[in-house]
C-alpha cells in the first residue's frame, strides 16, 4: 500500500481494537529536510495577477490577503465570482483580507465594522517558496453554518501544518445571504462558486509558491466539511483537487423552494422582494441584519422549514440542479468523484458544544428530549428507534445523540458508506478525546478537531476547549492528527485501513488511538434506511 505509514496486509479482527501500526507521527514527515526560506528575507512570489511580498515566520513564508476574485459589489453584487484584476509593482501580502459580511452569531459581525469590500482573498503558508518544489497543497474551507466565517481566525494559522512539508491555503468565501440567498437574477450557491474560484487560483498560481497543482487536497470542517462534500458533487469542481477531507459534515442542504421561501422572508424584513434588482443597493450589513431577524424568530417558520428552522440553519447550499445537481450522498452513491480518495469523520460528542453554550448541560427535560427525537430523528419512527436502540439513555443522552447524529455524525458516516458502496477509497475516523476545558464538560465536541489538526492549541476559541496551557497529551494527539492529515495529502493514506461496508474499520483518535470496527453501530442502524435528501418546503 502506497503511503508514508505502513499497514499490515491483513486487516485486524473486526471485533477487536488495535493500536495503529507504522512509525511514530514524527517519522511520517521530515520538515527539517526542506530548504527553509532565507532568514530575514522578505519572500516575493509572482502570481498571474502580479508580484506579492510576504513575511517569514518561524521558517515558513507567509502571504496574506491575496485577492483571488474581484470584489463582489456594485454590478457584481450577487454575481458569480470574477477573476481579480492585475496590479503593477509588488503588492504587500502581510495582512488578512477583510471578512465577508455576516450575521451576529458569536460577535462575528463586529469584525466587519469599518471593513473594506474586497472580501475574496486568500492566504498561503509555504516552507519552500518558488517553482520546482512540487509540495502537496492543503486548501482549507472554514465552517460557520454557512452564515459566519473568516480565514483570519487565529486557529486557522497554517504555519504548523506547513512546517510538515505542505503548502497550506486558506480563503474567505461569501456566507449568509450574500453567498447562499436564493435571489431571482442571481446564480445559486455563490459561496460554493467562490470556493471553486479559489481552487482555480490555486491551480494557476500555487506552483510559484512551491506547491504542485496536481497534488491538491481540500479539507474543511462543519459547513466547510459540507462544502467539501458539495464540491465532490459539483461538475464545475472536477479536476481542481485530487484528495478530500470532510470533517463533521454539516448535513443541511436545501431544496430550491425552501431556499426561495427563506429569501422571501429575509427580503420582507426590508420591505423588498428577493430579487437582485431590489437588493443590490441594500448595504450588506442591513441584509445580514435582516437574516438575523428572521433567524431570531424561526418558531413562526418551523412548520414550513422543518429542521432548517428547528436549529437556526435556514441558509445552506441549494440542490438546484445546475451548480449543485444532487446531494453529496446521492452523487457519491452514483460514482461521482470515485477516483478522489476521501478522508471523513466526526467527533463523538458533536452536540455538546451547543448544549454547553445553551446552558442545557445536565438540564435537558424529558419533554425537550422527546421534542428533539421528533424533530431530528429519522422520520416518524425515529423516537421509537432511539428509545429501542438506547434503552438506558436518559433525556440528556437522547437529546445530544439525536442532534449529533442528524446534523454531523450520520451525514459524515453516510458519505463514507456511499463512497465505499460505489467502489471508491475512503478512510473514516472519530475523535473521542475529551477536551479538558470546563473540567471536561465539552467532551469530544464539535470543532475540537480543528485546533488539533492545525496544531494551534492555545489561541482563539481552542483555548476555551483545551486550556491556556495545553497538556503534553493534547500536544501528542495534535501531532498524531497533523501527521495523519499531511500523510493523506502527500500519499493518500492516513495510516489506517480503508473503510468498507463489511468490516467498517474506523480510526479512533484519543489518548491511546486505536482502529476499531463499527464504533457507532447503534446510531448507524437507527439511520441506515434514512436518505439525506434536500430539506423540502412543507405545505
Amino acid at each position: 500500500m502506497n503511503g508514508a505509514v505502513s499497514v499490515p496486509p491483513d486487516p485486524p479482527d473486526p471485533s477487536e481494537s488495535r493500536e495503529p501500526s507504522g512509525p511514530a507521527p514524527e517519522a511520517r514527515t521530515a520538515p527539517e529536510a526542506r530548504t527553509a526560506p532565507e532568514v530575514g528575507a522578505a519572500p516575493e512570489v509572482r502570481t498571474a495577477a502580479g508580484a506579492v511580498r510576504g513575511s517569514l515566520e518561524a521558517g515558513v513564508a507567509v502571504f496574506r490577503g491575496i485577492p483571488f476574485a474581484e470584489a463582489p459589489v456594485g454590478e457584481l453584487r450577487f454575481a458569480a465570482p470574477r477573476a481579480a484584476p492585475g496590479w503593477d509593482g509588488v503588492r504587500p501580502a502581510l495582512s488578512y483580507g477583510p471578512p465577508p459580511p455576516q450575521g451576529g452569531h458569536f460577535g462575528m459581525e463586529a469584525l466587519c465594522q469599518g471593513a473594506t469590500d474586497d472580501w475574496l482573498t486568500l492566504n498561503v503558508w509555504t516552507p519552500e517558496p518558488g517553482p520546482g518544489a512540487g509540495l502537496p497543497v492543503m486548501v482549507w474551507i472554514q465552517g460557520g453554518a454557512y452564515t459566519i466565517g473568516t480565514s483570519a481566525l487565529p486557529e486557522y494559522d497554517g504555519g504548523r501544518l506547513a512546517r510538515a512539508g505542505v503548502v497550506v491555503v486558506t480563503f474567505n468565501y461569501r456566507v449568509g445571504l450574500e453567498g447562499f440567498g436564493q435571489f431571482t437574477g442571481a446564480p445559486a450557491n455563490r459561496g460554493l462558486l467562490d470556493q471553486i474560484a479559489a481552487l482555480e487560483w490555486v491551480r494557476e498560481n500555487i506552483r510559484a509558491f512551491g506547491g504542485a497543482p496536481d497534488r491538491v487536497t481540500v479539507f474543511g470542517q462543519s459547513a466547510g466539511g459540507g462544502s467539501v462534500a458539495a464540491l465532490l458533487a459539483m461538475p464545475r469542481a472536477a479536476g481542481l483537487f485530487g484528495r478530500a477531507v470532510a470533517q463533521s459534515v454539516q448535513g443541511t442542504f436545501l431544496s430550491p423552494e425552501l431556499a426561495a421561501d427563506v429569501a422571501t422572508a429575509c427580503a420582507a424584513e426590508l420591505g423588498l422582494k428577493p430579487t437582485v434588482s431590489d437588493l443590490r443597493t441594500v448595504a450588506p450589513a442591513r441584509l445580514s441584519a435582516a437574516g438575523d431577524t428572521v433567524g431570531a424568530a424561526l418558531d413562526r417558520h418551523a412548520r414550513r422549514w422543518g429542521v432548517a428552522a428547528h436549529r437556526s440553519l435556514p441558509v445552506a447550499p441549494v440542490v438546484e440542479g445546475d451548480t449543485l445537481p444532487a446531494t453529496p450522498w446521492q452523487a457519491l452513491a452514483g460514482g461521482a468523484a470515485r477516483g478522489i480518495p476521501l478522508l471523513v469523520g466526526h467527533t463523538r460528542d458533536e452536540q455538546r458544544l451547543f448544549t454547553v453554550i445553551d446552558g442545557l448541560l445536565g438540564q435537558v427535560t424529558p419533554e425537550q428530549a422527546a421534542t428533539a427525537l421528533r424533530d431530528f430523528g429519522p422520520g416518524p419512527d425515529g423516537p421509537r428507534r432511539y428509545r429501542a436502540g438506547c434503552p438506558a439513555a436518559g433525556p440528556d443522552e437522547l437529546y445530544e445523540r439525536v442532534h449529533s447524529d442528524r446534523l454531523f455524525r450520520m451525514p459524515s458516516l453516510h458519505l463514507a458508506e456511499a463512497r465505499a458502496a460505489a467502489g471508491g477509497r475512503v478512510h473514516v475516523y472519530e475523535l473521542t478525546w475529551r477536551a479538558p476545558g470546563l473540567d471536561g464538560a465539552f467532551g469530544a465536541c464539535h470543532g475540537l478537531d480543528v485546533p488539533l489538526v492545525f496544531g494551534n492549541l492555545d489561541r482563539g476559541q481552542p483555548a476555551v476547549l483545551i486550556g491556556d496551557q495545553p497538556s503534553p497529551e493534547a500536544a501528542a494527539l495534535s501531532a498524531r492528527m497533523r501527521a495523519a492529515w499531511t500523510a493523506f495529502a502527500t500519499h493518500g493514506d492516513p495510516g489506517w485501513p480503508a473503510y468498507d461496508t463489511g468490516r467498517r474499520l474506523v480510526q479512533l483518535f484519543d489518548v491511546r488511538p486505536a482502529v476499531t470496527a463499527d464504533p457507532e453501530r447503534t446510531s448507524r442502524l437507527i439511520w441506515q434506511d434514512h436518505t439525506f435528501s434536500p430539506i423540502a418546503l412543507r405545505p
